[in-house]
């Protein structure tokens, strides 16, 4: 299982480092990084973008119009959008291409592109299951017993000595965003050895106090908080930081992969908007539909 360090990872990123290398061309584009609640509304991505002139971190709507629009306006550079989602914030797509749409007219036409979003449920279970690993990995030098290996989760909490419960922790959203999360975090508890992986939210319900009591009540003497979002999970009295979901490193191969599959559309016409529209389709309360229009689940 790749480490939080790795940016092999995600596929895309070490096909993007050898493409990037050999073309340049993602590492001439312009990148603005757009946050929803996965991200404090931008936020918490500003430290992400911090010292690197050609990143900005910006929330949708105006925000990131007036980034996108000074952006075009200062050079001849594309300028790519990455829709800093994790898989649960489809509406961030969705909002992100219709914001773009407005501004791809026939004078940005060629520059401007609307790269897949960094991340789906599916790197989001992967990153979780790794950091969950390394949490329950035994203390530096202290023996691993067993035939298990560290990171098997009920070798390292022998190890360790105590019965550890992983909380994933999240900004709140709406009902279905929240959901994914559950669902998220019995795959992530799933073939794996270790008994409990519970799930708590900033401002929501439960909240990650109430979190850290219910692993107490369940059993557990060592509570470990893994953010399940950009940024670090929240501070609680008798819980542990289990560090960031990504390392910066990671972090940073993944917007290159991102960055130079966009740009590599671009160049073949296809910005990547109209895609982005239709993200947000599906989500939610279902819906039906006139049986003569085409349609596609």
């Amino acid at each position: 299982m790749p480490t939080a360090g790795d940016t092999a990872l995600d596929p895309a990123a070490a096909r993007a480092t050898a493409t990037g290398a050999a073309t340049g061309s993602a590492g001439e584009a312009a990148l603005v990084l757009v946050g929803g609640h996965e991200s404090g509304g931008g936020e918490r991505l500003r430290a992400l973008a911090g010292g690197r002139s050609e990143w900005r971190a910006v929330g949708p709507g105006r925000a990131l119009a007036g980034a996108v629009a000074a952006l075009l306006a200062q050079s001849d550079r594309p300028v790519c959008v990455v829709p800093m989602s994790l898989g649960r914030d489809p509406r961030l797509i969705a909002d992100t291409a219709r914001t773009l749409r407005w501004l791809s007219g026939p004078a940005n036409s060629g520059r401007l592109a609307l790269a897949e979003p960094f991340g789906g449920t599916e790197h989001l279970i992967g990153w979780l299951r790794g950091g969950t690993g390394r949490a329950l990995a035994p203390p530096e030098g202290a023996p691993a017993g067993g035939t298990g290996t560290a990171g098997d989760g009920a070798a390292g909490e022998q190890a360790a000595g105590e019965p550890t419960a992983i909380l994933l922790t999240a900004p709140a959203a709406g009902p279905f965003e929240d959901a994914e999360l559950f669902r998220i975090a019995r795959l992530v508890r799933q073939y794996r050895t270790h008994r409990w992986v519970e799930v708590a939210f900033e401002n929501g319900d439960p909240s990650p106090a109430e979190g850290v009591e219910r692993c107490r009540l369940l059993g557990a003497r060592r509570v470990v908080l893994l953010p399940a979002a950009f940024g670090a999970a929240p501070v609680v009295p008798g819980a542990e930081d289990g560090g960031p979901l990504l390392s910066s490193r990671a972090v940073a191969g993944v917007l290159r992969a991102r960055a130079a599959g966009a740009v590599g559309r671009l160049l073949q016409g296809v910005d990547g908007i109209a895609a982005g529209l239709d993200a947000e389709h599906g989500h939610g309360f279902p819906h039906s539909h006139n049986s003569l229009a085409p349609h596609r689940h």
